[in-house]
């Protein structure tokens, strides 16, 4: 196939083009700059030059294609504008691409977040849908939630669209900026690795060459309007996570009570994030797959040793 990817220099993005490629697609990459243009070329990229505000340029390049990946955002608007500009801009994105596909049967997938069915008290699963967006959810990570529901709608217009929802940890031996790298210099900074309350409450992780792997097949024969769990450790207790970076570093693993005080004290503009409930299932995506996590578990990749270079 030849597939068109947005997003291809990114952590995952850096990884699902050798994947397709390997595969034995023809992959073209979306460059806005000099450098990103040579990062695709070392990957074997073919390059497309533009950005993600010429919707004329991405629907030529989807129409041009046998099927879109697209894992950009529009991240320069976080700063100003929150998730809320972010979605808001990446929505016409969508759109533009079912003009291009629609009545093709041709596939889109589109990265989304475990994270969007909400809190449910039991695993998220892929039939459980993105929460709606209200305005009292401006500001907020659900604010994105529209996009999902954008691609997953646009299946009703004759395309392949479908959405793989990346865990809240995507880890890897180039993961610079995630969760993880995180929770690393927290660590550091304060001098024990700590977890809110018990640390019982459960997380996702997956490597992210398994996540690469899941949306070539989700491509390849994903059928329309599904959800995909890219999800390796389902549930995960954050205390396990805060043990295991304090055991690399040589520093106590230390329960931060769980109070509006000592928990943003501690984790910042990560408290509410850290003491929220992810568990999520990946049943579903192998049974219709046949897709397999194959790659280090979460713990096992902090065992690595990449995470805490020698310095």
């Amino acid at each position: 196939m030849r597939v068109f990817v947005t997003g291809g220099t990114g952590h995952s993005g850096s990884y699902i083009i050798p994947e397709l490629i390997a595969a034995g697609h023809e992959v073209t990459g979306l460059a806005r700059s000099d450098t990103a243009a040579a990062a695709l070329s070392g990957l074997g990229a073919k390059v497309r030059r533009g950005d993600l505000e010429d919707l004329d340029g991405l629907k030529e390049a989807a129409a041009g294609s046998d099927g879109v990946i697209h894992v950009a955002h529009r991240q320069d608007l976080l700063a100003s504008g929150g998730m809320d500009a972010v979605a808001a801009a990446e929505l016409p994105i969508m759109l533009a691409y079912g003009e291009a596909l629609a009545g093709t049967g041709k596939p889109l997938v589109a990265a989304g977040s475990i994270g969007s069915p909400g809190q449910l008290g039991r695993p998220a699963t892929e039939e459980d849908p993105a929460l709606p967006v209200g305005d009292e959810h401006k500001g907020t990570l659900r604010a994105r939630n529209v996009v999902e529901t954008a691609v997953i709608g646009l299946s009703e217009l004759g395309m392949r669209s479908s959405v793989v929802r990346i865990a809240n940890i995507a880890h890897s031996t180039t993961d610079r900026a995630g969760f993880l790298p995180t929770l690393i210099a927290l660590a550091k900074d304060k001098g024990f690795a700590g977890y809110p309350g018990d640390g019982a409450n459960l997380w996702n992780a997956v490597h992210v060459r398994d996540v690469a792997s899941l949306f070539r097949v989700a491509l390849e024969k994903g059928p329309a309007g599904k959800y995909w769990h890219a999800v390796g450790d389902g549930a995960i207790p954050l205390r396990e996570i805060a043990e295991a970076i304090g055991s690399r570093l040589g520093l106590p693993a230390v329960s931060i009570p769980a109070d509006e005080l000592m928990v943003p004290g501690y984790f910042g503009f990560l408290a509410n994030i850290v003491t929220q409930n992810y568990p999520a299932s990946n049943l579903i995506t192998r049974r219709t797959l046949g897709w397999e996590p194959a790659r280090p578990s979460l713990l096992a990749d902090l065992d690595n040793g990449h995470y805490f270079p020698a310095s």
